[in-house]
């Protein structure tokens, strides 16, 4: 058969070609533009190890800044409770002075009413004795034609108060 023949005539000459094609090849594609495909690939991850070193850093500050916020809010929040306190302190004390000085005049103005209730009472009460005296007078006078001294009726009528 002249196909195989042919082919131990072609064959050294495949084989040599496919030799200059493959190294050529190895050095075009495995020495030129794989190690900078790598090289690529190594600085692609370099910087990717840098930005995560870098973001976990800034997380780090973040926190530190953070629990520091944290710890500025809690004086400050302690702080305004403190004021908070002291400002009802103050407030209940001028309160409980304002009422202490309320009470004090109410006390006064009492007193005074008191007074003036015992003076009218005490006038009202001599009202009424002169009134009762002056009637038992005319009664006595009207009924029994005895004439009674204002001294005697007056007497009479403080008697008859103090026990009626």
């Amino acid at each position: 058969m002249p196909q195989i023949e042919q082919l131990a005539a072609t064959y050294s000459s495949q084989i040599f070609w496919l030799l200059v094609i493959f190294g050529l090849v190895f050095f075009v594609i495995g020495r030129g533009m794989v190690p900078r495909v790598m090289d690529t690939v190594a600085s692609r991850d370099r910087q990717i190890s840098d930005d995560l070193a870098a973001a976990q850093a800034a997380r780090d500050q973040a926190d530190e800044r953070e629990a520091a916020w944290r710890t500025r809010q809690n004086e400050n929040r302690s702080a305004a409770q403190a004021l908070i306190v002291e400002a009802k302190a103050s407030a209940a004390a001028e309160t409980e002075a304002r009422l202490a000085a309320a009470q004090q005049r109410i006390d006064v103005r009492l007193a005074e009413a008191e007074q003036r209730i015992g003076g009218a009472r005490a006038a009202a009460a001599q009202e009424i004795e002169a009134v009762a005296s002056s009637a038992a007078q005319d009664i006595t006078q009207r009924l029994a034609g005895i004439a009674v001294p204002p001294e005697s009726a007056d007497a009479a009528v403080r008697r008859a108060l103090v026990h009626g």
